[in-house]
């Protein structure tokens, strides 16, 4: 869909500001109806919590209603077809769209556990999560009590449809709602930054599917020429980035046994925070190598 701009929602009418985000809330028209009331909003994050205040002033009822719209993850609407387009990208995005049948039934019994015992589907912001974060927190919220569960799943609507607003409507200033995972190698044997040198990103899975994210070439300041990951939440979940450093010195004629002491530099690191920024660097020679988390 086209990105509209926050002054035309403001000045359009009632009418076209539901139509143009009258699916930003799972099949729930009406909470775009309520908050275009509000108008004007000075930005897009006043514009969700307006969003988000007719939500938690809805009765008891509604909310719940609008709590069950959602579809389970990866479950039989994503395999019959009958998701929205949102949620279809949503848990395409993490691969729930490709999941072997083993991993399908072992979603289909989280998800009728989830049901069995709060009455609700599992929601969960998907693009802030890898596959496994997703079975880790399904495990972790099964262990809860039901107190919090509509309110947790408030919660994770809140970010799916911030999300979802800031790819939808343009503004001065967009939300907050992206991270940022970059790096650099410095080659403390040529006394430089480290250009020409291959770097892989890989996601790692406990099933051992593991997934590779990116794959570049460093530049002449030892960076890659844009993020790792940019532009989206860093799926929280375990990498490895893997440096070809045998590589990068034999194309500079450095001299190394053979084989090379190291010949690809793997750095294994977790990412907690979605909207964070994580620099991991490299730190180098033929011989020995260090990192840190930089800025």
């Amino acid at each position: 869909m086209t990105p509209i701009s926050l002054d035309s929602l403001n000045t359009g009418s009632d009418a076209d500001f539901t139509t143009a985000l009258g699916d930003i809330f799972e099949h729930s028209s009406w909470v775009a109806q309520e908050a275009a009331k509000k108008r004007p909003f000075a930005s897009i994050k006043d514009l969700h919590d307006a969003m988000m205040a007719v939500l938690r002033a809805a009765p008891a009822a509604t909310q719940l209603a609008l709590v069950k719209a959602h579809p389970d993850l990866a479950g039989k609407a994503a395999r019959s077809g009958t998701m929205t387009a949102d949620s279809i990208s949503e848990q395409g995005s993490v691969g729930l769209d490709r999941l072997t049948d083993a991993e399908y039934a072992r979603f289909t019994r989280l998800n009728d556990a989830y049901q069995a015992k709060f009455g609700i589907p599992f929601i969960v912001c998907v693009r802030r999560h890898t596959k496994d974060s997703i079975l880790n927190e399904f495990e972790r919220r099964l262990a809860h009590d039901s107190a919090n569960a509509i309110n947790t799943a408030i919660g994770e609507i809140g970010r799916i449809t911030a999300l979802r607003l800031d790819a939808r409507v343009t503004a001065k200033e967009q939300l907050k709602v992206t991270g940022r995972l970059s790096t650099h190698v410095l080659d403390t044997h040529g006394g430089a930054p480290a250009e020409g040198i291959p770097i892989e990103l890989w996601e790692l899975s406990r099933d051992g599917a593991d997934r590779l994210v990116a794959r570049t070439v460093s530049n002449k300041d030892g960076r890659t020429d844009a993020p790792l990951i940019g532009g989206r939440p860093l799926p929280i979940g375990t990498y490895e980035l893997r440096f070809a450093t045998a590589a990068y010195y034999r194309a500079r004629g450095v001299a190394l046994a053979e084989p090379a002491y190291l010949d690809v530099v793997p750095i294994r690191f977790s990412i907690a925070e979605p909207e964070g920024h994580y620099h991991v660097p490299l730190v180098m020679t033929p011989w020995s190598y260090s990192t840190y988390r930089g800025s």
